[in-house]
């Protein structure tokens, strides 16, 4: 494949306003992720609103597994499809739509209400806005090509990513504030409002801080359409994308390696934060407002991470980067692993956070210098479903070292067993000159 020539880097200001805007959808959707998916709505719908935690933790964990599911299935193609177009503001107005209807679904659960018989209608509307918003990530991440100068990829989505972390931690302290502390700003007497005001909250916060990138125009054009994309039907889209792996596999087996790495690691990064709150509290001892600051801690720390990550990237690669935050993270686990008190929890943490935001981030432009020109999409379609392909993996596995040691410290052994994993596949990965996975400069137009 010839490389098509880098066009010059664009003056920083041209850069500033669409970066901004870019940014802003991630600190927008900040508020569905760690406002409705993680902290306040999941644990309204199975401490409130299901009949008893057992049963609507198990209710929870399905509807996850059967959003993922369609999602794994769905993204690749939509990915694809969405890089057949190849128009100016194409993939834009597909965000916006995808954004809008994971604004729909946020503020319809308003109206679930703390009565078992909800309970449906919470999860329902919780799939759908998962699968939308899962979508949107696609078309929202291929827009980097669009966005970031040669060099600056790294720098580009770290930035992202610490905007994301930081809308996040001003959410959930508007959140703590106003309605969830003991003494909040307002209380309301019946039963279950405050979660149901907050989720309107997330969606007007979504919506506005959603639109700026809708409306932006980009330095740079898109990539071409994918031709063979736009010749096939949606049945057809799915034989071209078989056809397109056994060719991975044959021609560019660095990239699918990456996809199948990244996948085992972005697990074990999620599981640190899915697992980090229930460790402090019942391993190390913190109360249940010491890890509501952690919380915000940890997000604090992870977005100073994302930003120095993203600047070393584009300095050493992505790839260093991301294998110094998995060893540093394994070392950290095991530490953590034999160690006790909440003072412990605080370092460890804090450890664990800092090198969290940069491995997740970095991941991003590495399979932005990975992908071949006019099939991002497809590409960061199969990367969001790599990931929930092996979603199960450190939840399974956290699990069953807590099983066979009987406390739930060693639930740590099997995050980092997974990072472990992630790092020593991730070893053999390398972008080929000439090849589909040749380098940044290669995939600018």
């Amino acid at each position: 494949m010839s490389s098509p020539t880098a066009p010059s880097t664009p003056p920083a200001t041209s850069l500033r306003r669409p970066l901004l805007a870019w940014a802003s959808w991630d600190w927008g959707v900040a508020s569905f992720q760690a406002v409705i998916t993680t902290f306040v709505f999941t644990v309204y719908l199975t401490g409130t609103v299901a009949a008893d935690e057992a049963s609507g933790s198990s209710a929870l964990a399905t509807t996850i597994a059967i959003s993922g599911l369609l999602v794994a299935l769905v993204a690749p193609v939509w990915g694809q499809r969405s890089d057949a177009a190849g128009k100016e503001y194409g993939r834009q107005r597909r965000l916006g739509v995808l954004t809008a209807l994971t604004v729909v679904a946020t503020v319809l659960m308003a109206f679930v209400t703390p009565v078992p018989s909800s309970l449906l209608l919470g999860l329902v509307l919780l799939a759908a806005g998962t699968f939308t918003y899962e979508l949107a990530q696609v078309e929202y991440n291929a827009l980097i090509y669009r966005l970031a100068p040669p060099g600056r990829t790294g720098w580009v989505s770290g930035f992202g990513w610490a905007a994301g972390y930081v809308g996040g931690i001003v959410l959930l302290v508007v959140c703590f504030v106003f309605f969830l502390s003991d003494a909040p700003v307002f209380s309301f007497a019946e039963p279950g409002m405050s979660v149901r005001v907050i989720a309107v909250i997330c969606a007007v916060w979504l919506a506005v801080f959603g639109l700026p990138v809708l409306f932006m125009r980009f330095p740079y054009p898109p990539p071409p359409g994918d031709e063979d994309a736009a010749r096939v039907s949606v049945l057809g889209s799915y034989r071209l994308l078989v056809r397109r792996l056994a060719r991975l596999y044959r021609d560019d087996r660095h990239l699918l390696g990456f996809l199948v790495s990244s996948a085992i690691y972005r697990d074990g990064l999620t599981a640190v934060f899915t697992f980090g709150g229930v460790l402090a509290s019942g391993t190390f001892g913190l109360t249940p407002g010491d890890v509501i600051i952690f919380a915000i801690v940890a997000n604090v720390v992870s977005a100073v991470g994302a930003v120095v990550g993203g600047w070393l990237d584009d300095r050493v690669g992505p790839k260093i980067v991301i294998m110094v935050c998995l060893a540093a993270l394994v070392v950290t686990a095991g530490g953590m692993l034999f160690a006790s008190g909440p003072t412990a929890f605080w370092i460890g943490g804090t450890f664990l956070s800092l090198f969290v935001g940069p491995a997740q981030a970095c991941s991003r432009s590495y399979l932005v210098r990975l992908v071949p020109p006019g099939r991002e999409g497809e590409l960061f379609g199969l990367y969001a479903t790599t990931g929930r392909a092996v979603s199960f993996l450190a939840p399974a596995l956290f699990a069953l070292f807590i099983t066979l040691f009987g406390a739930q410290r060693w639930g740590i052994l099997g995050i980092g067993i997974v990072l472990l994993l992630g790092l020593a596949t991730l070893i053999p990965v390398r972008a080929v000159a000439g090849s589909a996975a040749a380098g940044e400069e290669a995939v600018r137009t």
